[in-house]
């Protein structure tokens, strides 16, 4: 946010400086002042702080400095040694009033109140140092608890041995079973939280010292569920009541209700919401999903979710459903929808997938004078430029009769890889950067690259033959 009289440096290319001078001309009523320096390149995502250090001018004038928004490398000690605060911008020219403005809040996706649950359900079958391994995977992706998950009609001979070395890891676990006898082993072994007891069940809750999830004595009966919990009250001590939900076109809305009713009767009881029942068993991307159920959770203020991570669509759900508890309880907590927070559940689609419209990127092109080729997306399909010549196409192989790359092989390779990626954005309406991975939110792995440590490089394919070159 600028405040009034506030003198800002904007830093930029050679090619982006009409651009930015036409946005921040654009501002109604501008708070601040400004000038722009041209740091001698022509792409601005090509600036480094190293850059930087050697060709700013001096700042004694200005109260902050905003750089382009991929610029690389360490830019609190390039602030601390120019003694001028400085802060990246949107990665888009375009983005930018919207960033001087102020007009989308920025979120805290810190906190949350919901326990995730992650159940390892072919435990039986695997050696307890594969449990360990997977056990540390779910919680590196979000988890809070790992659940054991035991079988039926199956042995577990080491049950116990399994949860006594979780636990030795510090790694809180629950024991998830219907035989009585499992569950107690559970119990003796130190379980955190037993799933699930029953009013025919209830005597394990003296066998130690744990939180027990309670069920009904059938999964659609409300009422066995409510007799339960008032019997458990006896013990005085936590639970999470489990109204559980069933599978599409085998109860679903009705089991959605029984977490409503359950609520109206209960304002203040915890609740435990199973919700790999639904995105297992839906053939559909679990991230929509899962960020339904989630948004449903917080509503009912139900503060403990337990989830499978076994069907090969479902390979991120725990980290979807980390990032959702967030999202949720920030939406929640400022009393509106989730929108505007945070775009990491956007894993197809984006909020704002092309900022250039074709006669933008056209302007560009004009301003070229080298032969290095810059791809772009419009809403109108991709844009190829250099100096001499921009095309555009929605099909790549449209493209590379245009292109000039016959016999070199590695350019051509380059420019291939990039026109690809370049489709997968226009098709789904992803942003494109040129030279970067397209983002999948989400459902990928590896987190978002860290704007506070970009590398040296980009990944070009100069750079690539460069990076194999050293090792």
């Amino acid at each position: 946010m600028s405040e009034e009289n506030e003198r800002i440096l904007f830093v930029t290319g050679k090619l982006a400086e009409t651009s930015l001078r036409n946005v921040l001309e654009s501002i109604e009523d501008r708070p601040f002042s400004y000038e722009i320096v041209v740091v001698g390149v022509s792409v601005a995502a090509l600036i480094t702080t190293s850059m930087l250090a050697k060709r700013l001018p001096s700042l004694s004038e200005f109260d902050r400095v905003i750089l382009p928004g991929r610029v690389r490398g360490d830019i609190a000690a390039l602030a601390d040694a120019r003694q001028t605060p400085m802060e990246r911008g949107p990665e888009e020219v375009k983005d930018l009033s919207a960033y001087l403005g102020g007009k989308e809040h920025t979120f805290n996706l810190d906190s949350h109140d919901v326990l995730v649950f992650a159940e390892i359900v072919d435990a039986p079958f695997l050696p307890i140092d594969d449990v360990l391994s997977r056990a540390r995977y779910f919680l590196s992706e979000g988890a809070n608890v790992i659940d054991i998950g035991c079988l039926p009609d199956t042995p577990f001979p080491h049950l116990a041995e399994t949860i006594t070395a979780l636990r030795e890891q510090g790694i809180p676990v629950s024991v998830d079973s219907l035989s009585d006898t499992d569950l107690l082993c559970g119990i003796k072994a130190g379980a955190n939280y037993v799933f699930s007891l029953s009013s025919k069940s209830l005597s394990l809750a003296e066998e130690g010292d744990f939180t027990p999830i309670l069920i009904g004595d059938t999964p659609n009966d409300l009422d066995s569920l409510c007799k339960t919990v008032e019997e458990f009250a006896k013990f005085d001590r936590p639970f999470f009541a489990d109204p559980i939900l069933d599978p599409l076109h085998l109860g679903f809305t009705a089991s959605v209700t029984r977490y409503h009713t359950f609520r109206q009767r209960y304002p203040k009881v915890e609740m435990l919401m199973g919700i790999g029942n639904l995105s297992e068993l839906t053939h559909a991307d679990s991230m929509g999903i899962n960020t339904l159920l989630v948004g449903i959770a917080s509503e009912l203020r139900i503060r403990a979710l337990l989830t499978t991570q076994v069907s090969k669509h479902c390979v991120s759900a725990i980290r979807e459903i980390d990032r959702a508890r967030r999202i949720m309880h920030a939406a929640r907590e400022h009393g509106t929808p989730p929108q505007n927070i945070d775009d990491s559940l956007l894993a197809i689609h984006e909020r704002k997938p092309f900022p250039y419209q074709s006669a933008e990127i056209e302007e560009l092109a004009r301003a070229v004078k080298d032969p290095n080729y810059r791809i772009q997306v419009s809403d109108e399909g991709i844009h190829i430029y250099n100096r001499d010549g921009h095309h555009r196409a929605t099909d790549p192989y449209d493209l590379f009769p245009e292109l000039a790359v016959e016999g070199d092989h590695g350019h051509a390779f380059y420019l291939g890889l990039e026109l690809a990626k370049a489709e997968i954005a226009w098709s789904l309406g992803k942003r494109y950067n040129q030279d970067e991975a397209l983002r999948w939110g989400a459902a990928l792995e590896a987190p978002e690259e860290d704007k506070q440590n970009f590398a040296p490089e980009r990944s070009t394919l100069k750079a690539r033959r460069n990076k194999k070159k050293k090792s």
